[in-house]
């Protein structure tokens, strides 16, 4: 018979079983412990000694533990590894012969965090969810660190898109939804079931909580939007569970429409390496050389501007009118030094929402609220609006510099964190516990005064406590009010009831002044609570402000210039720079740019190693930053109405996805053909080089034809099919550029620099000897490339590819298509045949006529 489980195994049993997905780090004294398969897992995943203890079944139960006080590092291992972790707290005071209560008090999700120590201080985290309806398909998500609650129709084809622009760290996705293999690789997955996605429960849930009779001043009717009612509410209510409560602080739910921003393809924002590079690094990228911010606030505000460009072009004006105005005022050097000293408020405010912040955090909030009070800024509209949000949060601070002490302790648990002066009981407590002798002296003197009796002793023992001690001949002379505690041989030992009350207030000074505190601290969080709206106000502000800054001090330095716009499907760039690659390199060559209605297709020919797609690159970053209100690496700047941008450039297999080098680069071509308009802004690397020579130029050719006539989109080109540079003599709208190089001898210098016509050659063998290619293996090239150039141009004269294309014509194929019965008949002598011979012959016609029947 196997021996029952203990209570305590039995609670572990009942809390694991509702969290069955999770890991749970379950609260014993100063550990988190974790038992059977969640310990062999966390042993694994965060290097920690796996060991038994006791048996359930006659099996060994598997257990590992974290210290409670480290528990962060291990926290956020896991969650960069995608797991969540239950966290289950003893909330029950300690009670002889009785398990102590516990119950999961939060639920740690790669989507959900709030800790500093578990996310990335300059990277946003938000969760999203993902409603697949019978009509309609929406994303809805959100980032607790700052608020953000949003929503948004999509078709389900740019889920992709999606999730690379907003950045997800954790999709709620239905459990029969298939989604895209990629999808699963890059964001972590949590499936739920369907039923929580039913947009009549979600409604009630969001008017509920915003306190509304319905969804229409969030632009939301059921009717209308069910996919992002069921989206919006799934999302809350997972956050209900996972925070044990509502999150207080979400902005109101906001419907985001396509023709907010600029589009940009998952492949557009990873080819223009905005936040990461190509191979995943952080660094060298568009936000790594722009980011100058001095909080980190600031830093993921500019990660999301620049994932998010504006087509309203008064919004982009206004941001560009505070950083003319911050060059201006030629005090952005200052301004950094002042915002240098703001907390990361977005941050503690989350943390504030959800009652977890510490002392430290409230400190930090105080200080950064007073010094956002003392800003003064340049004049300008938007700075106007983001400086009158700080004096709105002054009497937050000055109530936090009369709540807290000047330098509160990090723990709660070990007091000193509540401010002298700031709550009378609190003063005594401390006083009694800092000055318990003094008090006692001066009670004793008080006592012999009244009493007149000059022997008398006021003392302690651990046993009986605090007494008044009096001789036996003394003790007949005691007041009345004196209670006898205790009797010896030769004295007498009194209480009084105001040594009493000394008596209990010292000896729970402490553990009473520790109590107090908390609660004054539980308080001073639910005060703050209410003021979050100004608190996440001033917030916003101060990051709005920082990027600004950092957009002036950046034009500053790297000599960028304010760009214009015009409404016409149009850009011209003059000396345009690439952001990053200038950085990298000594001298970088400027380059003009001229697209217009009536040159709308640039190709661009010229050698590998060239420039050709740094140039395009620095086109579409040029386009992208204006659009979020920067100024721009160029000596001036002209953009029409650009409504998405889209590239094409460079292209590696996708296994995962059991897709090709050339399926990857046709998938993506395939989007953009579907998807450009005559107001997008297109570029186009190597089309068709994934294939055989012929097929690609056909293809390249095709697309090039196609992007002119049909889509009409301002297109750059990059191509080394030197057939296609005749396009423009069918195709006025296209014209020839090329990057220009000089050969010396068998040698190559580039020259970075845009030229009108096509380039002359290719120079693919003088790359090679740049990369390093033998010698030898290089003069066998060049005598093969002459024997191939000779032989192609005596037996293939060069094919014209923009010959008009022969008409296909069914009476003339059935004319000139050999018929095997004819072509028999015609060569048989009949004089010549023997009978054998003849009929053998008409066995073999049969045949011939039975085939072709």
């Amino acid at each position: 018979m196997s021996k029952p489980l203990s209570p305590m195994m039995q609670q572990y049993l009942n809390i694991k079983a509702e969290h069955a997905d999770k890991l749970v780090f379950y609260r014993m004294g100063d550990f988190y412990e974790l038992f059977f398969d969640d310990a062999i897992e966390a042993a694994k995943l965060l290097d920690i000694t796996l060991t038994t203890r006791g048996q359930i079944s006659g099996e060994p139960i598997k257990m590992a533990g974290v210290p409670y006080h480290a528990a962060e590092q291990y926290l956020a291992k896991l969650v960069k590894l995608g797991k969540s972790v239950a966290i289950c707290e003893q909330i029950g005071e300690p009670v002889a012969g009785k398990v102590v209560e516990r119950k999961v008090v939060r639920i740690i999700t790669p989507g959900t965090l709030t800790d500093s120590a578990l996310l990335e201080d300059k990277q946003p985290n938000r969760i999203a969810a993902l409603a697949v309806l019978k009509k309609q398909t929406a994303l809805a998500w959100a980032a607790l660190e700052s608020g953000e609650f949003k929503a948004k129709i999509i078709h389900a084809d740019q889920l992709a898109d999606e999730l690379a622009r907003l950045q997800v760290a954790e999709l709620l996705a239905p459990n029969d939804f298939r989604l895209p293999e990629n999808i699963a690789a890059q964001t972590s997955i949590t499936r739920l079931n369907n039923w929580q996605f039913a947009p009549d429960t979600a409604f009630t849930l969001l008017t509920q909580y915003f306190g509304s009779q319905d969804l229409s001043a969030y632009g939301m009717q059921p009717e209308n939007h069910p996919a992002a009612i069921a989206a919006a509410g799934a999302l809350l209510n997972y956050l209900k569970i996972t925070q044990s409560q509502l999150p207080p602080h979400l902005d109101a739910l906001t419907l985001e429409h396509e023709h907010q921003y600029i589009a940009l393809d998952a492949a557009t924002r990873r080819n223009l390496e905005i936040t990461t590079t190509l191979s995943g690094k952080k660094a060298p990228t568009l936000f790594s050389t722009l980011d100058n911010c001095a909080t980190h606030m600031g830093s993921r505000l500019l990660a999301q501007w620049l994932h998010h460009p504006l087509r309203n072009r008064d919004h982009i004006q206004a941001r560009l009118d505070a950083v003319a105005a911050l060059l201006a005022d030629n005090t952005s050097t200052e301004l950094s030094g002042s915002l240098k000293t703001i907390a990361d408020l977005e941050r503690i405010a989350a943390r504030i929402a959800l009652g977890s912040a510490r002392p430290r955090d409230l400190s930090a909030l105080r200080d950064s609220l007073l010094a956002l009070a003392t800003f003064r800024l340049p004049q300008s509209p938007l700075l106007q609006t983001l400086g009158d949000s700080f004096p709105a949060t002054a009497a937050i601070a000055e109530h936090l510099q009369r709540a807290l002490l000047p330098e509160p302790s990090v723990w709660l648990k070990d007091g000193n964190v509540i401010n002298h002066g700031y709550h009378a009981e609190l003063d005594e407590l401390r006083h009694l516990h800092t000055h318990g002798s003094e008090t006692l002296r001066q009670m004793e003197e008080q006592e012999r005064q009244n009493t007149g009796i000059g022997s008398l002793k006021l003392e302690y023992n651990r046993v009986h406590g605090f007494y008044i001690e009096l001789s036996k001949a003394q003790a007949e002379h005691a007041p009345a009010h004196y209670q006898r505690r205790q009797t010896l041989k030769n004295a007498e030992r009194f209480i009084t009831p105001e040594l009493k009350a000394f008596e209990d207030k010292y000896l729970a000074a402490q553990e009473r002044s520790l109590a107090l505190e908390k609660q004054l601290y539980e308080e001073l969080l639910r005060q703050l609570q209410k003021e979050l709206p100004k608190i996440q106000r001033s917030a916003r502000a101060a990051a709005t402000l920082d990027v600004l800054n950092s957009f002036a001090h950046t034009a500053r330095s790297q000599n960028y210039t304010r760009p214009q716009f015009t409404d016409h499907s149009s850009l011209h760039i003059q000396n345009g720079r690439h952001p990053v690659v200038e950085q990298q390199v000594q001298h970088f060559t400027p380059n003009h740019t001229q697209l217009t209605p009536s040159r709308r297709l640039t190709l661009l020919t010229g050698p590998n190693m060239g420039g050709k797609s740094t140039y395009m690159r620095q086109v579409a970053l040029i386009a992208l930053l204006a659009h979020t209100g920067s100024y721009i690496p160029a000596q001036a700047a002209t953009i029409g109405t650009i409504d998405q941008i889209h590239t094409r450039i460079g292209a590696s297999d996708d296994l995962a996805g059991n897709r090709s080098t050339f399926m990857v680069e046709m998938s993506e071509t395939a989007y953009i053909l579907h998807h450009a308009t005559a107001q997008s802004l297109v570029l186009m690397d190597e089309v068709g080089r994934g294939t055989s020579t012929f097929d690609g130029l056909a293809l390249a050719q095709a697309i090039a034809e196609h992007l002119i006539s049909k889509n009409q989109s301002l297109t750059l080109f990059a191509t080394h099919y030197f057939e296609l540079t005749r396009l423009p003599e069918n195709h006025p709208s296209a014209f020839n550029m090329h990057l220009s190089a000089l050969e010396q001898g068998q040698d190559i210098v580039f020259l970075h620099h845009i030229e009108a016509g096509p380039a002359e050659k290719s120079y693919g063998i003088a790359v090679a000897k740049l990369a390093g290619i033998p010698s030898r293996t290089l003069n066998t090239a060049r005598k093969h490339l002459a024997a191939l150039e000779a032989q192609t141009a005596q037996q293939h004269p060069q094919l014209d590819m923009f010959a008009p294309l022969p008409e296909h014509n069914a009476e003339h194929d059935a004319k000139h298509t050999p018929n095997p019965l004819a072509e028999k008949l015609r060569h048989i002598h009949p004089d010549d045949l023997t009978a054998r011979a003849a009929l053998d012959l008409v066995y073999e016609l049969k045949k011939l006529a039975d085939e072709a029947a």
